[in-house]
């Protein structure tokens, strides 16, 4: 008998934004002026927040901070796609899309200075808390999709990794499940080039990341991450067909971090700066600046407001952060079990005295 072929695919690449601010009108999503003035507002206050923290971190007054420069777009342009209903399921560089969700930040920055109250969020937002095992959110975020299916709920869940995380096991059986029992689920996965140190090349001989969606028999897309109008409608794409009961799908947004992989690391030991200028011309805020700019949408003047806006936003956080009271040392022992075993009983009570006296 002859060879036959058996199945064949192929994977799409979307773009409509060039990095000179010139969009392919054939393509641009249904946004109007206001909508795209949001996405660059929220994209500024990501960045402004961001670098922030980082010289927070600097300073002693926080933990280890991921820096997610270089990647606001392929956050900003998936929150806006999120209807209120959604659930967000981060790893643990998507602070930026956390805030848009409705985490504040204040809480953001508690989380990394080492105060669990930072994953307590208020009621009605709906976010899981941050995921830092590589990989483990996507079980997370197949298993919360099916059971909004289950529910009978029209909202989806949207979990994001990185381009290291798909060479976890997690997220091949997430992937598997969530096609199996098409779970209402999006996956995104930032693609930033660099698992911390390792390229893309040495994670994985595929092509595209967005390829690996067909093995578990749902579509994937590849999109350039650092063009929001492409990430926005290529989630907004995601979203209705999990939403129509079609499934999950796979969104790789091709983009790059500009900083370290987190405060703890020095990126200038792995990338030439070459490399990193090269991607800087391919900034998404500078992009959509430029769009806007042409479009005479925006200006130096608004640009300057905006800027002092962002920084009195991120001051406000800090001073929340910093008025929070500090917490129980006794709550490391709390909050596991329902009824606390004797042997953690007594080391709690041990700690009280040795705080106490």
């Amino acid at each position: 008998m002859p060879r036959t072929t058996v199945f064949e695919s192929v994977i799409e690449r979307l773009e409509i934004l060039a990095p000179d601010g010139v969009v392919d009108e054939g393509l641009m999503p249904g946004l109007n002026d206001d909508q795209v003035l949001e996405l660059y507002r929220n994209m500024v206050r990501m960045r402004v927040f961001d670098e922030k923290a980082v010289k927070l971190q600097r300073q002693g007054r926080m933990g280890t901070w991921p820096p997610l420069k270089g990647q606001e777009a392929a956050q900003a342009g998936v929150a806006l796609a999120m209807s209120d209903d959604d659930w967000l399921v981060p790893a643990f560089r998507e602070h930026g899309i956390m805030i848009l969700r409705g985490v504040p930040g204040h809480l953001v920055l508690a989380y990394w200075a080492g105060d669990e109250r930072g994953s307590a969020f208020p009621d009605g937002v709906r976010c899981f808390p941050i995921a830092v095992p590589v990989g483990s959110q996507f079980g997370h975020g197949a298993g919360l999709g099916m059971s909004l299916g289950l529910r009978g709920e029209q909202a989806v869940a949207v979990t994001f990794g990185g381009d290291g995380a798909t060479s976890e096991g997690d997220f091949h059986e997430a992937l598997n499940f969530a096609g199996v029992f098409k779970a209402r689920t999006v996956f995104v996965i930032q693609n930033n080039g660099w698992a911390i140190s390792v390229p893309r090349s040495g994670q994985t001989a595929s092509a595209t990341l967005a390829q690996k969606a067909l093995a578990y028999g749902i579509p994937g897309v590849q999109v350039d991450g650092n063009d929001v109008f492409a990430v926005y409608a290529a989630t907004m794409e995601a979203l209705e067909r999990a939403r129509s009961g079609d499934g999950p799908t796979l969104i790789e947004a091709v983009t790059y971090r500009l900083g370290d992989h987190t405060t703890a690391d020095d990126a200038g030991r792995y990338r030439t700066e070459e490399e990193v200028e090269a991607w800087k011309e391919r900034d998404p805020i500078l992009r959509l600046g430029r769009y806007l700019q042409a479009r005479g949408l925006w200006d130096d003047a608004r640009e300057e407001m905006l800027a002092e806006e962002a920084a009195k936003w991120v001051s406000s956080q800090i001073e929340a952060l910093e008025a929070m009271t500090p917490p129980d040392p006794a709550d490391i022992f709390r909050y596991m079990y329902a009824e606390m075993p004797a042997n953690l009983e007594e080391q709690m009570r041990s700690l009280i005295e040795e705080v106490a006296s």
